[in-house]
Order: structure tokens, then sequence, then C-alpha cells
């Protein structure tokens, strides 16, 4: 095929159209008429000599040439929207621009309040707009509508950027009047009565099942190693919710280390190491390549690390 006959704009309604799976919802996405859509698809099936779409009972399929040729793309027009980027100096002094960030509970806990300050000091009209990881999705963070992501990812698009933010340990957290605070061993742990916390990835949640370990996370993965399991009362997805109710006399929470210090000072709380080897957890901050040489963004991401290192020093426990 002689690359002179593609026209810029069937890529364009490729890549659409094979995240889409639709027509229609294609042609929403860029602001054109179903009819010029279906065009579009009819051009493309006619230069590749490939269907691309094939209709199932579970609707519209990419056909293996259409997946095949997704990433590519992709990439291709990833590249050029970054190489096509303007360039501009940022005054952060000056700026009114918004920044979008999806942040779990645990980084909005620890990251975001330390970053607003950073901003009030020296960035005063720029304005932080969270988002919750129900909010968003790799696309979303893919097409630059989400300056950054802040959470822990399993697995990421080839095409992000990302940076590792920090890595935390795990502490236990409990009333201060808890009894078994004055004799805290694996046995006296296991006795007890937990609340279950956790907030990552992409999506809406779905309701927890508590035999089901491999979906329960660091801290059962880590007990089930050693053949032992916790009695769990309370599921919750706030770390702040967890933290209120590890006030009640019966109930331990176990959560990252930078969440619990932000209790460190209040007397009703006590922060132990547990009793038992949990692996780290890692926090990342990824971005979209199309913002990766915007000057905002360079700045924005600065912040981002100077705080954070600033917030790995601090590893009390009382």
């Amino acid at each position: 095929m002689n690359i002179n006959k593609i026209d810029l704009n069937l890529l364009i309604y490729l890549d659409v159209l094979l995240r889409e799976c639709n027509v229609t919802r294609s042609a929403n996405k860029l602001n054109i008429t179903q009819p010029a859509m279906s065009n579009g698809l009819k051009r493309l099936r006619d230069l590749l000599n490939d269907p691309l779409l094939v209709r199932t009972s579970e609707g519209m399929k990419p056909t293996e040439k259409a997946l095949r040729l997704q990433p590519i793309v992709r990439k291709v027009l990833l590249e050029l929207e970054e190489a096509l980027q303007p360039e501009a100096d940022f005054n952060e002094k000056t700026s009114t621009r918004v920044f979008r960030v999806m942040a779990s509970d645990y980084a909005a806990s620890t990251v975001i309040p330390r970053l607003l300050n950073r901003l009030r000091e020296n960035a005063p009209g720029i304005t932080i707009d969270i988002m919750t990881p129900s909010d968003v999705t790799f696309h979303d963070v893919e097409a630059g509508k989400i300056d950054m992501a802040i959470n822990r990812f399993e697995e990421l698009p080839q095409s992000f950027h990302e940076k590792s933010v920090w890595l935390d340990t795990f502490v236990c957290m409990m009333a201060a009047d808890n009894p078994i605070a004055q004799n805290f061993t694996l046995e006296t742990y296991l006795e007890a009565q937990h609340i279950w916390v956790s907030k990552t990835g992409f999506g809406v949640g779905v309701g927890m099942d508590p035999t089901d370990v491999q979906k329960l996370g660091w801290v059962d993965e880590a007990l089930q190693r050693q053949g032992r399991k916790r009695s769990i009362r309370v599921f919750t997805r706030s770390y702040h919710t967890a933290m209120h109710l590890a006030l009640e006399q019966d109930l331990i929470a176990t959560l990252p280390r930078k969440v619990a210090l932000i209790n460190r000072n209040n007397p009703d709380f006590v922060i132990l190491e547990p009793p038992f080897a949990i692996p780290p957890i890692e926090l990342k901050m990824i971005w979209s390549p199309l913002l990766h040489h915007d000057a905002s963004h360079i700045w924005f991401r600065k912040q981002v690390i100077e705080l954070a290192n600033e917030l790995k020093s601090q590893n009390y426990v009382r």
C-alpha cells in the first residue's frame, strides 16, 4: 500500500472507532455526523481490505487485523500530537491554570494537602480539581483530559509516563485505650476485629468477599503466606473512615504509614509496628505523553516530587 493514499483523518477515525466499537459514539466523540463516520469506516475498510469491525451478539468487535493496528495507530497519533504541542513559558505566580488530578483516597490524604500548601505560597492563582478513580479512565489520562493520576498501579499502558512518588510501609492504628496495645503480638492481632481499607485502580468498585484473599490485598496476602487469617469486621474505601473507626476499642486498622501519621499527635490513637512483615506499597504518578513537554506540567510534576521527598523523611511511630 502506498502511504500517500492514507488521509490523516482516517487514522483519527480508526483510532476512535477501535476504542469505542460503535459508529454513533465515535461520531459524537469527533463531533461529526453519523453518516460521515460511517463513510469513514467504509473508506478504511476499502483501504485496508478488512472489515475492521464486525457485528456480533455482543455488539461490534474488532477483527484480528484491527487489533494489530490499534496500538500502532494510537502511538503514531500520540507522538504527532505531542510534537505539535506549542511551546510556551510558564509563570506560576500569575497563572490561573486548573490542574485536574485523579488521586486515590490514600494520595488525596497524604499528597494533596501538602501540594495545596505549596501552591498557596508559590502559585496562588492555580486551582486543583481532584477526581476519584471512579471518575476517570485510562483513556482520559492518555488523551490529556486528566493532568495526572496518583495511585498504586499494577499495570499501565506503555504510552504513559510514570514516576515513583514513594514507597510506603504499613502500621497498625488503634484506640489508645485498646487493651491489646500493651500486649501487641501476632496472636493478639489475630484475635482482634479488623478494618479493611483500600482504594486503587480505575472504575467503579464492587462489594468485597471476606473469603477471597486474592482480592483483599497486601495485608491479607502477607498473612496468608504465614498460613494465618484475620477477622474483618468492616470494609471501607476511605482511609479517613478507617482511622475514625479505629477509635472503637475492639477494632484495628492496618494501613500505610503516611496515612496514619496524619493522626500521630492525636492522644486518642496508638500507632504500632505490625507484628508480621508486610511488603511496602509504591505510590506512582502517571501522565499523558501529550503533556510531557508542557512547561506548566513540568513545573507541576516538580512540585509533587519535591513535596514527596520532604514527606519521605517522616517515619514516626509511637
